[in-house]
């Protein structure tokens, strides 16, 4: 290749991020990010790990009554990690921008599932919560498609948007929009607290991406007693308040046995497979409150452990959003972070007894496909974002060398 052809190569690389030429170049070496991405990988595939374990030693009583197989759930489990692991694989070799030509079919695929799925709940096909969708085995969750939706259209936005976002017209109303239909159909499956934890990631990407404060504010305060009305509407929700805050008298069935299996732990806990809440007393010992049982069986230093590891996870997300190479991959990054620990942290606090009960799972330790792929998705995409800022660095520098030689020549 002739030396004119690979400057031209060169500057469309670095004039698209996303362009094919970047192939061209060897890989130099990474720093901090890249770093952060593979630590990050490992930090993922220790939570997987115990993620399986621990939904094994819950979950074995359960199904051998349900399925008349104790390692129904292992294997499952065992499938989906392997799955996870696979998608990270897979979508951190692909350039991360690929999710910024589709973030509005993106978009508008996960509202059209969720009109759908309160269309057949309209009609009576679905009884009750509307939220699975699919056909046997291949179904999942339309909100977890919408969350990652969310992250992706809304770090596009903020990013193309940057001169104009603080603008009320142009900049927020039209997000605001995005955001309250997705919440709007989402609460209305009925699944208030995705709906919630949903609008709590698009108004923290929106601050983060320069939406003027007192645009949000202004829209938080009317909608804070709108949602207060709508939790109070349904008598199951009402009970979860008053079992929250209305003292020990009144402690839900589900949190008082929480609170035993933490407190049945001590710091050491009681070793694998002794727990004693997980197949009499503990409902959904395997999903919603998985972090019970490592509380039970590992202790207060298992459950340290699980504390770090989402705190790590949160530190290596930083640190690939802070290097990110543009403002999508910054917000996209920032979202999937925010997301991921979120979820973890109003697990743990219903675990806790610190929040009312919710049916948030815990990110890659709760049983279940859906979320766990979803998640694996969000860290492949981080995992992305951490490789290609090597790869904008191996440009600018076979750049710079290619243009010293021009010069000398």
């Amino acid at each position: 290749m002739k030396l004119n052809d690979l400057k031209l190569n060169l500057d469309l690389a670095l004039g698209d991020p996303s362009a094919e030429s970047t192939a061209l170049l060897p890989a130099l070496p990474g720093r901090g990010d890249m770093i952060a991405g593979k630590l990050l990988f490992l930090i993922v595939a220790l939570l997987m790990c115990i993620g399986v374990v621990v939904v094994y030693s819950s979950g074995a009583g359960w199904a051998e009554q349900k399925f008349s197989d104790p390692q129904y759930f292992l294997w499952r489990q065992l499938t989906f990690a392997a799955t996870g692991m696979a998608v990270i694989f897979g979508v951190g070799m692909v350039d991360y921008h690929f999710f910024r030509k589709i973030s509005k079919l993106f978009l508008f695929v996960s509202i059209g599932l969720l009109a759908l799925l309160l269309l057949l709940k309209m009609a009576h096909v679905y009884h009750g919560a509307a939220r699975w969708i699919g056909f046997g085995p291949l179904k999942f969750q339309a909100s977890d498609l919408a969350k990652y939706a969310i992250i992706f259209h809304f770090s596009r936005l903020l990013a193309e948007k940057k001169e104009y976002i603080r603008d009320l017209h142009d900049g927020y109303y039209p997000m605001l929009v995005l955001l309250m239909i997705v919440v709007a159909l989402v609460a209305l499956e009925p699944n208030f607290s995705t709906a919630s934890l949903i609008g709590v990631i698009g108004f923290m990407l929106m601050f983060i991406g320069g939406v003027r404060l007192k645009h949000l504010l202004m829209t938080a305060l009317p909608l804070i007693p709108i949602a207060g009305v709508f939790a109070i509407a349904a008598p199951y929700r009402v009970a979860r308040l008053m079992a929250y805050g209305g003292g020990e008298h009144q402690l839900s069935y589900q949190v008082r046995q929480a609170l035993l299996g933490l407190g049945n732990g001590g710091l050491f806990g009681l070793g694998l497979g002794a727990s004693k809440q997980r197949d009499l007393y503990l409902p959904l010992s395997y999903n919603d409150f998985v972090f019970v049982i490592v509380g039970e069986e590992y202790g207060f230093i298992g459950a340290m452990v699980i504390l770090l590891l989402f705190a790590g996870l949160f530190a290596c997300g930083v640190i690939i959003a802070k290097h990110a190479p543009d403002l999508f991959g910054r917000y996209l990054a920032i979202g999937v972070t925010f997301a991921i620990v979120f979820f973890a942290f109003i697990n743990i606090a219903v675990a806790s007894h610190l929040m009312p009960t919710t049916g948030v799972a815990l990110p890659f330790i709760s049983y279940g496909g859906t979320a766990l792929l979803f998640n694996s998705l969000g860290i492949g995409i981080l995992v992305s974002i951490s490789r290609y800022r090597k790869k904008v660095e191996t440009i600018e520098r076979a750049h710079a060398l290619l243009e010293s030689k021009g010069g000398a020549s």
